[in-house]
């Protein structure tokens, strides 16, 4: 482009909005196509084209701002107003507004790293949603039939474990899902491992596991996408994500958190030479202590047999105490005990009821005399009644 001079003193120069705009616009693209511009956000829009929207100000003065889709993805924190950034970009004129504007292709936090507030904010984000809550968390096992492991197959994590359950339980099925543990899509493959883990029948327990490393190595395991995927795991997770300094957020969604991969063997299988150690230790006390209860229980028996033997001859006692006292009562009772004394019972025969009254007999009839000793037969010759008294009607 040609320069022209604005300010001609021999002649006036009348330019059209549009044309005095291009040149604005050329003359600023030029001369600022790269620049970095310190602020903080504000008005920040993301609508759904993707595109980033926002004003970087400071107490002086304000810039419009765009960062295009294909730079806003590359984003790994979300901008919030009030943000002090660094942008870094090219100066351009929006020729429709009038307004010039940075368009950013970088964005970085001030005084931290992307990544850094990155983790701040995602983990402030789910902590309120509950899924760091310990109430949640379930304990894996005592004793696991069927482990599956998701990791790095060429990685140190898978050794380091398999060689502690190796040595602690060998009695265990352990199946591995391969993933990439860092770099660009990682997350994606991890959170689509441990849901496929979920769908294996009688699965355990989830071990999430790869080496130490900086946060951007480790940065698959603080993706929301992980998170969520552990979080709505079925089976309980045990995460041995880097070394003992190392805190993800896997980590902290998941049930168990492990130092290191090895540690995660220990926490999830038992160790063999301590449960046999346990159970001999179980027989011997069984060898030891088993006959002193049986005694006691012997012995008590025998207190017991000796107690009821005792109660039962005492109330033997008192029972046939009472008997005699029936006995008595009865003999004194009995018309046998009055014949002993010098009377008889007289019967028709035939019957069984004393005969009380002389008119119930008739001549002829014969009768059964009962004495203390013997039965006397002998038939009536003659009634003598009381005055008044009717003799029996003869048929």
């Amino acid at each position: 482009m040609s320069a022209i001079p604005l300010f001609d003193r021999s002649r006036e120069v009348v330019f059209s909005v549009g044309e005095l705009t291009g040149m604005l616009k050329g003359l600023i693209e030029e001369s600022f196509p790269r620049i970095g511009v310190a602020g903080e956000i504000s008005n920040a829009a993301r609508p759904r084209s993707g595109h980033v929207y926002f004003t970087l100000k400071d107490e002086s003065a304000q810039l419009r701002a765009v960062m295009w889709r294909s730079d806003a993805q590359r984003l790994v924190f979300d901008l919030t107003d009030g943000l002090a950034v660094r942008a870094w970009g090219g100066l351009t004129v929006y020729p429709q507004r009038g307004d010039y504007q940075l368009i950013v292709r970088k964005l970085e936090p001030e005084g931290i790293g992307a990544l850094e507030l990155a983790l701040r904010q995602t983990t402030a984000r789910l902590a309120a949603e509950g899924l760091f809550d310990p109430a949640r968390k379930r304990r894996p096992p005592r004793f696991p039939r069927r482990i599956v492991m998701v990791t790095s197959p060429t990685g140190a994590a898978i050794r380091d474990f398999l060689r502690v359950i190796a040595r602690r339980w060998d009695a265990i099925e352990i199946l591995i899902i391969p993933v990439r543990v860092q770099g660009e899509g990682a997350a994606s493959e991890i959170a689509a491992a441990i849901a496929t883990a979920n769908r294996i029948r009688d699965v355990d327990v989830i071990v999430l596991a790869r080496g130490g490393g900086s946060l951007e190595d480790l940065w698959a395991f603080n993706e929301e996408i992980t998170a969520r995927a552990i979080f709505a795991s079925s089976a309980p997770v045990v995460s041995a994500i880097g070394h003992e300094i190392d805190v993800t957020i896997a980590d902290l969604v998941a049930d168990v958190r492990a130092l290191t991969p090895s540690q995660a063997g220990e926490l999830c299988v038992p160790d063999r030479s301590e449960i046999l150690s346990h159970l001999e230790h179980l027989r011997i006390r069984l060898a030891r202590g088993g006959v002193a209860p049986i005694e006691r229980c012997r012995s008590r028996l025998d207190q017991l047999e000796e107690r009821s033997r005792s109660a039962i001859a005492r109330l033997l006692d008192r029972k046939s105490a009472e008997i005699a006292r029936y006995a008595a009562s009865l003999e004194a009772l009995s018309p046998l005990a009055v014949l002993a004394r010098g009377y008889s019972a007289t019967f028709l025969d035939g019957e069984t009821t004393p005969l009380h009254d002389a008119s119930r007999a008739r001549a002829g009839d014969t009768l059964r005399t009962r004495l203390e000793r013997g039965m006397l037969t002998s038939r009536v010759e003659s009634i003598e009644l009381e005055a008044g008294t009717k003799p029996r009607a003869t048929s």
